[in-house]
């Protein structure tokens, strides 16, 4: 990994975490300008125990080695959470800088997700044998009939 790949990944991959782990722990603590700006929003609040729980479990399997699939979900439903807010601010009609910051901090979670090395990523052997056969049940070709003269 190239030392510019790799200080992009470490940077995108510090500001989710940090998002991520605030974000979720103002969730559940239930913050009176987090509670407020869901009530704003339109959602009830106790959304924001279910997202806060979810967040800081993400912060976590985001930021830890290993366990690639788990990172995977983790991604996405980093994704999946600021993209909702980044639909919400808009659709609500909010101030432009809930937009940018929330359109921004989607952009680290794809930037993150596609700097990441190689020991982070989910390899396709995970799914190499899922739905095939075992090989001892295959035939290689089925049998020929003999012509009938």
């Amino acid at each position: 990994m190239s030392k510019a790949r790799s200080i992009g990944y470490w940077a995108t991959t510090a500001a989710v975490v940090f998002v991520l782990a605030t974000g979720g722990v103002a969730d559940l603590i239930q913050r009176d300008d987090t509670a407020g700006g869901m009530i704003e929003l339109g959602y009830p609040t106790y959304v924001m125990t279910i997202l806060g729980f979810w967040k800081v479990l993400g912060a976590m399997a985001i930021a830890v080695p290993h366990f690639p699939l788990v990172k995977e979900w983790a991604y996405a439903g980093a994704f999946f959470d600021l993209t909702g807010g980044l639909a919400s601010h808009f659709a609500h009609g909010s101030s432009v800088n809930h937009l940018i910051y929330t359109g921004f901090f989607a952009m680290c979670v794809v930037a993150s997700w596609a700097l990441r090395p190689a020991d982070r990523k989910l390899g396709a052997r995970v799914f190499r044998d899922y739905g095939r056969t075992p090989e001892t049940t295959k035939t290689s070709a089925p049998p020929r009939l003999a012509s009938a003269a």
